[in-house]
């Protein structure tokens, strides 16, 4: 977008060559404006905050203070890398915070789209609040602002909601990457030394799977798109398609169909992959997966994962279609 960039007098660009640089006079920068003070960052697992959260580890140490509030609608594993990475790998000061029940009981039943965007971003100020309140001597707020976040939201990085805490939480905001695009993230990260499945991960919708799992959420349709997903993208890794398809993943909508299964008659869900390619989100072409590798998708689907008898591929660009599908 022509109005998608950087001040023409910016001094230059984060490269593999200059990131080190950049992390060192981002370090200083950090160190000048925190001191000895605490601050306190909602660690997603995605890539800006997990760019953040290594950053500030780097210059701050403990006096950094992650919170990770698993809400039931990650990918399988992602909650447990959080962990490995942070607390196990770079001694961070982790808070986790295991919400699956209260959220999904507050979902529960809701199925509007929006209105399941609202509970869950609600539902996450409030976690997050709770949290920020424990913690003593909290001055400052990390965010994973980058710059496409202050062209189009102002600063406050929606997706992690923090823009709605109570007014009287008053941090100073620490934005480290406020002047990045996200591949310069990417580029920070590695020079990090964060894994490339954290630092390359794919675009994931603040909602998370709440919105692949379509209508009214259930435990077990949840649980069966968060398995589906995570086979879809094993196979994508092996087969050469991680990192040449901009977005992969699974979404089972909330009606069943006939099936068979062990000469029996079986009502079971269908699983609906979306393989998409895009440069600017606005429109989408469909990938052209092999034949042969979807029907191997599709073997392993429906006898690994309960209660799902059919794969189907969504072949629809975008437009007319969107890239979700809620």
């Amino acid at each position: 977008m022509a109005n998608n960039k950087r001040p023409e007098n910016m001094e230059r660009i984060v490269t593999p060559a200059l990131a080190e640089q950049f992390i060192q006079e981002q370090v200083n920068e950090i160190k000048a404006q925190v001191g000895d003070k605490k601050v306190l960052l909602a660690l997603s697992g995605g890539v800006d905050s997990s760019v953040v959260a290594a950053l500030l580890i780097r210059a701050i140490g403990q006096q950094l203070v992650c919170v990770h509030v698993n809400h039931g609608l990650l990918r399988k594993g992602e909650p447990e890398q959080v962990v490995e990475v942070f607390r196990n790998q770079m001694k961070a000061n982790l808070v986790y915070v295991d919400a699956v029940d209260r959220f999904l009981d507050k979902l529960q039943g809701i199925s509007d789209p929006e209105q399941k965007r609202k509970v869950i971003g609600a539902e996450f100020i409030r976690v997050f609040e709770e949290e920020a309140r424990k913690q003593e001597d909290i001055h400052f707020l990390a965010q994973g602002t980058i710059y496409p976040d202050i062209l189009e939201s102002g600063g406050v990085k929606a997706h992690h909601n923090v823009g709605g805490l109570p007014e009287d939480l008053q941090f100073e905001l620490v934005e480290p990457l406020r002047l990045l695009f996200k591949d310069e993230v990417r580029v920070v990260g590695d020079a990090l030394g964060l894994p490339a499945g954290m630092v390359y991960r794919q675009p994931f919708p603040g909602p998370g799977l709440g919105v692949r799992c379509l209508g009214a959420i259930t435990r077990d349709r949840l649980e069966a798109v968060r398995e589906s997903d995570a086979i879809l993208r094993e196979e994508f890794a092996k087969n050469g398609l991680e990192g040449k398809v901009w977005q992969y993943f699974t979404l089972i909508p909330d009606f069943k169909s006939v099936g068979v299964r062990n000469n029996k008659r079986s009502d079971e869900w269908p699983v609906i992959i979306r393989a998409v390619n895009t440069q600017d989100a606005m429109t989408a072409t469909v990938e052209d997966v092999p034949f042969a590798l979807l029907q191997h998708i599709t073997k392993r689907i429906t006898s690994e994962v309960k209660g799902v008898n059919r794969v189907c591929y969504d072949l629809t660009p975008k437009p007319t279609g969107t890239i979700e599908w809620e």
